[in-house]
Order: C-alpha cells, then sequence, then structure tokens
C-alpha cells in the first residue's frame, strides 16, 4: 500500500549505453562489482550505432541523437510496449556540446561558413525529433534541461505523465563531453544514456515498483557508490547513477534528488515480486 501524497508506478525495461559497458547487462555487473568495463575504443565504434537510422546518417548524426536513440530503441522494445504510441520524456542538462562547440567556433571565424545541418542538430529536441522519425511515434514527447537538477525533472516528468495520463512513457536521460573552451566552464565529461520505461500498472515484464513523492526539503544530490560509477560521475547525467545502481541491485532503495532549493523528489524501489515468480497486489 502506499501512503497519503505517495503515487506508484512500475518500471518495465532499463536501458544503458556508456563507453566500455554498451548495454544493460554489462552495465548491471559492473554497478554490483562483479565485472569491470572494458577499455573505451576510439573512433567511430567509441560512439552507439542504433539501428533505427540508416548507415549515412549514423555517420552524420551527434552523439547525443546516438546516444537517445541507442537506449530509447532497446528499453521499447524490452518493454514490450507498442513503441509508436509509447510517450516519451527526452532529459539533457546541456544537449550536444560539441555540437555547440562548432557551432560558436564557426560563428567567430567564418560565420557564412555555418553548417545548417548543425544548427538542426544544436536544438534541445533534436534526440526527440529522431525518434519520432526513426520510430515512426505518434505520441507526446517532452525535451527538458535544468541543470544539475535535469534527471530528477526528468524523472518527476515522466512520472506525473505516466499518473495523470494513466499510459506507459519512457525517460531518456543522456549527456555528452565538453569540448573546446566549453571545457574550462562545463564538467560534463565521456558519454552516458540510460532510459527507463514506467507503467501505471504491473504487466508481464514489470521488475522494480517505485513509490514517488514530492517533500519540502533540502537534499544534496545523491552519491553513487560503486567504482564503476564513479568513473562516470563527471557526466551532466550522473545523477541517474545512483538509480542504476538500485536498479542493478535486488531488494529495496530509497533514494531522493533535489528538484529545487526547499523541494525534492524522493522514491522508494523495491524488485517487484512477479519478477521472481511470486504475486503481490499493489
Amino acid at each position: 500500500m502506499t501512503h497519503a501524497g505517495t503515487r506508484r508506478l512500475w518500471i518495465d525495461a532499463v536501458a544503458w549505453w556508456s563507453p566500455g559497458l554498451p548495454d544493460w547487462q554489462q552495465a548491471q555487473a559492473a554497478l554490483r562489482g562483479e565485472a569491470t568495463a572494458s577499455a573505451p575504443s576510439t573512433g567511430p565504434t567509441a560512439r552507439p550505432a542504433p539501428a533505427l537510422l540508416a548507415a549515412n546518417e549514423r555517420r552524420r548524426a551527434p552523439d547525443a541523437v546516438l546516444l537517445a536513440l541507442e537506449v530509447a530503441a532497446r528499453a521499447s522494445a524490452d518493454s514490450g510496449h507498442d513503441t509508436p504510441t509509447l510517450a516519451t520524456v527526452f532529459a539533457s542538462a546541456h544537449g550536444d556540446l560539441p555540437i555547440t562547440d562548432a557551432l560558436c567556433r564557426t560563428l567567430a571565424s567564418d560565420p557564412l561558413l555555418l553548417s545548417p545541418t548543425r544548427f538542426h542538430h544544436s536544438v534541445h529536441n533534436a534526440a526527440s525529433g529522431y525518434w519520432a522519425i526513426g520510430s515512426g511515434s505518434t505520441a507526446a514527447s517532452t525535451a527538458l534541461a535544468a541543470f544539475e537538477n535535469t534527471f530528477a525533472t526528468g524523472l518527476l516528468e515522466a512520472a506525473c505523465q505516466c499518473h495523470a495520463d494513466s499510459r506507459p512513457v519512457m525517460l531518456v536521460a543522456c549527456d555528452t563531453q565538453a569540448v573546446g573552451p566549453l571545457a574550462s566552464v562545463n564538467r560534463s565529461r565521456g558519454l552516458l544514456a540510460v532510459a527507463l520505461v514506467f507503467s501505471p500498472v504491473a504487466g508481464p515484464r514489470s521488475g522494480w515498483v517505485l513509490d514517488w513523492s514530492l517533500q519540502a526539503k533540502a537534499v544534496p544530490q545523491p552519491l553513487a557508490r560503486s567504482a564503476t560509477a564513479w568513473q562516470l560521475s563527471n557526466n551532466a547525467s550522473s545523477a541517474a547513477l545512483p538509480m542504476m545502481e538500485a536498479l542493478a541491485g535486488a531488494g529495496e532503495a530509497r533514494l531522493a534528488w533535489p528538484l529545487s532549493t526547499g523541494l525534492l523528489l524522493q522514491l522508494q524501489l523495491q524488485t517487484w515480486p512477479a519478477a521472481a515468480g511470486t504475486s503481490a497486489a499493489a
């Protein structure tokens, strides 16, 4: 049972991509300390290659789009929900930083050489647009940013939509690495993308049950614990790592993220008994 002011939803699928840990299965083992990430490669293979894009489109697409589409496609497929009707929330603190750097350098040196394609890729909802085209999605899609509170804000947005509309919602969170002069004022490093599919009711693929609420309190950002998570802690989407650690484990976890100076999002996460072959009531 849930307490007053607390809402319940289920997690039907999880996806992950980072250099050296290109899927959720490998990431789970690493986050539990059972394995280590392989050394990241260089060149084209250092980026994901989502099947939703044709080969020539993958070559042109920026990292943020590749990251988002890779985890979105995996989570959507694993959830069992109808992809074209699955509502989405795309959360990124900074969008694609290498594209922003390239645009700024071109504007400073020769504005007439500004690439329309790069400008298109700099728009914050570029990944959402690529997802809609590649997956054939006709569902509502939200793109948001909230600096260091981006993941928590995206999680709240997805949870609210899931509860209010009584329909599954997929959250996709990803960020890229700051390059060039941006690296002196932006600490985001490496590549990281995660996706979660939430459902208002338990289904055959539900693996976790999540109770969430808002509290008028101040709280610091939750800290990751595993060595693998610490290696990724400088990415702008690193606030997702404590939740991914909890999902990689078993049993119950309590987490809280700040949403503003005096407001927090509180979660209680537990493995859904149906995943272990038993039954339970919400």
